[in-house]
């Protein structure tokens, strides 16, 4: 009777039942063990474009540092034509493969774009540490080195600018003065959410360069202007991140943006912090256990390669924190693989984020998330009201045997009885409760309770008590309430008749709106009643046929018990001390340096 044999199958049970409520919402999992871990999530970690954006970039404007132009003039084409030069070319009838490029491919007209005059003759493609992409070519008035990316790796590579949009005045060096309003008209359009672009050229003497010679070539360069990009918040994402937070879930945004942009958007979707933003070069230049400090203190990182994500993945492992890391895109799979729960969006370009991850969203709307979480949480209370019936349950059986046995000189109830109870208690309606789904005011409660693990690791220890004490207790009374009426054999049958009573009534209490534990609860009880009634099935289990006395008797203490386990958590509530607070009682994240 001691040994809780259906646990391992009510956990398993349970999990895939959680995965296959996920699946409704477009959430597959490829593996329910992930779903565990996703209960205990405190730090989700966005990759912004594609994920809390639509990802569908587009070129809103055009700007020289004597002012802004729409991007279908004049000047503006003959910008986006040099932009869409330094792309690297996509593949017959496929995307480009940044959605950056594509952008500015799609911007440019037919007119314009594909370039009879342009001939390529070595490219290279962006990377995230290089911050541009740049093309070498021939063109009738010789050859051109195209280069776009990064405002501020390109001004660094820049000497000379061509400040105005007409270009009359012709290119101009590029002093500390007009650095300085080339950097303040990135800001303005950063400031507004837009992703920020500079163009650049420079002639080149011989355009057949090897591979190794391109990027010793991407120097001396005369910057024409930039480009403004903007991606579209998607719908519900501001709500979404809200929920989370209220869910005591930290939300963290990374993308490779520019820190004005990045900051901008993260403002718009209501992050927290989002006026602190932390570079991918700054952490590079702290030490470890400051790198860490700063990690957990912020919550925009901009200009963050691939190798970053996973630093600050890593980082916030090392603090404690239970991480969960979604996006979309290539520069995301090692992140995502890294992190507890890795999510990915499945979407075109998505392939390496979603072999990566332990979930995949076929669905990209950002509520997902919360149901994701709601379920992960939910999953954990389910598991303990399970393990509350098959551990609780089996503690109030051994109690009662122990006192019986105490009591009387012998067991009170035999082998045959035991497995009925087993049967009867343990087995269909812990299934049915760890398959339940959440009700609303679970997963409200769910959502605002705070961290899994800490709600199973408080209450588990409680509801074992209540239930095994209530478990005893009807029990023991009915028990000794047949011995002083009747034989003995009456006495064992209204004690086993009770401690059905109290474990099946302690079930329904539970969660008594669901209609597979109101089903699995009246079945045990009809079939209770049919082996004790039933002369022959009654004897074979050492029962007796009980009359209405008797079961009056057995339905009062089952109730009675029932009545005081739901009573005792908010009792016990009332005494314990109050618990420490998790700022005070938590230990500093940050480790030593060794």
């Amino acid at each position: 009777a001691a040994v809780p044999e259906g646990l391992p199958l009510v956990a398993t049970m349970a999990q895939s039942a959680a995965a296959h409520r996920l699946s409704r919402y477009g959430i597959l999992t490829r593996s329910a063990r992930v779903l565990e871990a996703l209960g205990r999530v405190d730090v989700v970690c966005y990759d912004k474009t594609g994920t809390l954006t639509e990802g569908r970039l587009s070129v809103t404007g055009v700007a020289f540092l004597d002012g802004d132009e729409e991007p279908s003039c004049e000047a503006g084409q003959h910008l986006l034509g040099l932009a869409a030069r330094a792309c690297p070319r996509p593949e017959e009838g496929r995307p480009a493969a940044h959605a950056t490029d594509q952008s500015v491919l799609d911007a440019v007209t037919a007119g314009t774009f594909p370039d009879g005059d342009w001939q390529l003759t070595r490219e290279l493609p962006f990377e995230a540490r290089r911050g541009y992409s740049a093309s070498a070519g021939k063109t009738p008035e010789g050859g051109i080195l195209a280069v776009k990316g990064a405002p501020e790796k390109i001004l660094e590579r820049c000497d000379a600018v061509t400040p105005s949009a007409s270009g009359s005045t012709g290119p101009l060096p590029l002093d500390a003065a007009l650095r300085r309003k080339a950097r303040r008209l990135v800001d303005r359009l950063g400031a507004q959410g837009l992703r920020v672009l500079a163009v650049a050229e420079r002639p080149l003497k011989d355009a057949l360069l090897t591979a190794e010679e391109l990027p010793e070539q991407v120097t001396g360069l005369t910057l024409r202007g930039f480009l403004a990009i903007s991606d579209t918040p998607r719908p519900g994402a501001s709500e979404t991140l809200a929920h989370l937070q209220e869910a005591g879930v930290r939300v963290t945004m990374i993308t490779g943006d520019h820190p004005t942009t990045a900051g901008a958007i993260a403002a718009r979707l209501g992050i927290p912090g989002a006026d602190a933003v932390v570079t991918g070069a700054e952490l590079d230049a702290l030490p470890e256990s400051e790198r860490i400090a700063k990690v957990l203190d912020s919550a925009v990182f901009a200009r963050v390669s691939p190798e970053h994500k996973v630093r600050i993945v890593k980082d916030l492992q090392r603090a404690g924190r239970v991480v969960a890391m979604t996006g979309d895109g290539v520069n995301d799979a090692a992140a995502i693989k890294l992190a507890d729960i890795g999510i990915g969006l499945s979407a075109p370009g998505s392939r390496s984020a979603s072999a990566a991850a332990d979930l995949v969203l076929t669905d990209p709307s950002p509520e997902n998330m919360v149901h994701a979480l709601l379920e992960g949480r939910a999953l954990w209370r389910r598991v303990r009201d399970a393990v509350g019936i098959l551990v609780g349950g089996n503690a109030g059986e051994v109690a009662f045997t122990v006192l019986g046995t105490a009591l009387s000189g012998r067991a009170p109830l035999g082998t045959r009885q035991l497995l009925l109870v087993n049967l009867l208690t343990d087995m269909l309606p812990a299934l049915a409760l760890a398959m339940a789904p959440g009700r609303a005011a679970r997963d409200e409660e769910a959502a605002g309770s705070g961290h899994a693990t800490d709600s199973l690791a408080r209450e588990l220890g409680r509801v074992l008590a209540v239930r095994g004490t209530a478990t005893a207790l009807g029990a023991v009374t009915a028990w000794q309430l047949g011995r002083m009426s009747g034989r003995a054999v009456r006495a064992n049958t209204m004690g086993l008749a009770a401690l059905v009573g109290t474990q099946l009534g302690q079930t329904l209490a539970t969660d008594w709106r669901s209609p597979l534990v109101l089903l699995t609860g009246a079945a045990s009880t009809v079939v209770l009643a049919w082996v004790i009634q039933t002369p022959g099935v009654s004897h074979f289990f050492g029962c007796t046929p009980l009359g209405p006395v008797a079961w009056t008797t057995v339905a009062a203490c089952s109730t009675a018990a029932t009545v005081a386990a739901a009573l005792a958590p908010g009792l016990l509530a009332r005494r314990a001390p109050a618990p420490v607070s998790e700022a005070a009682a938590a230990p500093d994240p940050v480790p030593a340096p060794v």
